[in-house]
């Protein structure tokens, strides 16, 4: 399983809203801010590597997060301004599953590969591949050859992954993946904004009961999250109230 974080997007705006409330805010600040922003940040959200010659940006801008931080964890309007992009590949359809739960986290942007589009033979997740062996492969191994149709109740079914199918339904791609295993590997992409992020990683990460590829997940994009904005820890994300 791999996890990518493509992207993290509206930094520049949750800086401006810090401003607003009070009626501090002017148009001549919001175009500094996002001056600064496009000088210190790369395209894909990430901090840019320290240069000397911006060092007054540099200063600005981590003062800025800092704030940003402290009272968007009260404040989590704020922090829904921020949203990142991640895709994830190869976690299993189970853990799969896990991670639809949290749609609703997602505002429903999500989405992962399709059973009914795809075909599915005997692969299987990364964290699956050396706990488990289907019957199907367990047979070959024994070289136990089983009968490409099977005729049963006088109807003949056909030879399929993991089982058979009735005849003339064995191309249906509705009728296939009722046969699937949920260790096959499934890939997806989502985004969510930061303080619903909070809560996804309260729900599954390490230390809780979630599966432990599905914690691997969770872990793998934190580690991600916090490499492009070290401000964007796991301790903010406990502190999140939402």
């Amino acid at each position: 399983m791999n996890t990518y974080l493509n992207q993290i997007s509206g930094i520049d705006d949750a800086i401006v809203s810090m401003f607003m409330s009070k009626r501090s805010w002017t148009r001549e600040k919001e175009l500094h801010i996002r001056r600064i922003c496009s000088q210190v940040l790369r395209p894909n959200g990430s901090l840019r590597e320290y240069n000397a010659d911006l060092t007054e940006e540099f200063e600005e801008f981590s003062s800025w997060m800092s704030k940003l931080v402290k009272w968007g964890q009260k404040h989590i309007t704020m922090l829904r301004f921020i949203d990142m992009s991640i895709t994830v590949e190869g976690l299993h359809r189970a853990g799969q599953d896990d991670w639809d739960a949290h749609a609703k986290r997602f505002n429903n942007r999500i989405i992962r590969s399709s059973t009914r589009l795809a075909d599915f033979s005997y692969e299987m997740s990364s964290w699956y591949e050396d706990k488990i062996i289907p019957t199907d492969l367990a047979l070959k191994e024994l070289d136990i050859h089983l009968p490409k149709v099977l005729h049963y109740e006088g109807v003949n079914y056909i030879k399929s992954v993991n089982g058979y199918i009735k005849e003339g339904y064995q191309d249906d791609a509705d009728v296939k993946r009722g046969l699937y295993m949920l260790s096959i590997p499934s890939n997806f992409i989502f985004k969510v904004d930061l303080t619903e992020w909070a809560h996804v990683y309260k729900e599954r990460n390490i230390n809780g009961a979630a599966n432990p590829e599905v914690k691997q997940c969770c872990e793998s994009i934190a580690d991600q999250i916090e490499g492009f904005h070290v401000q964007f820890n796991r301790e903010l994300f406990m502190k999140i109230l939402n």
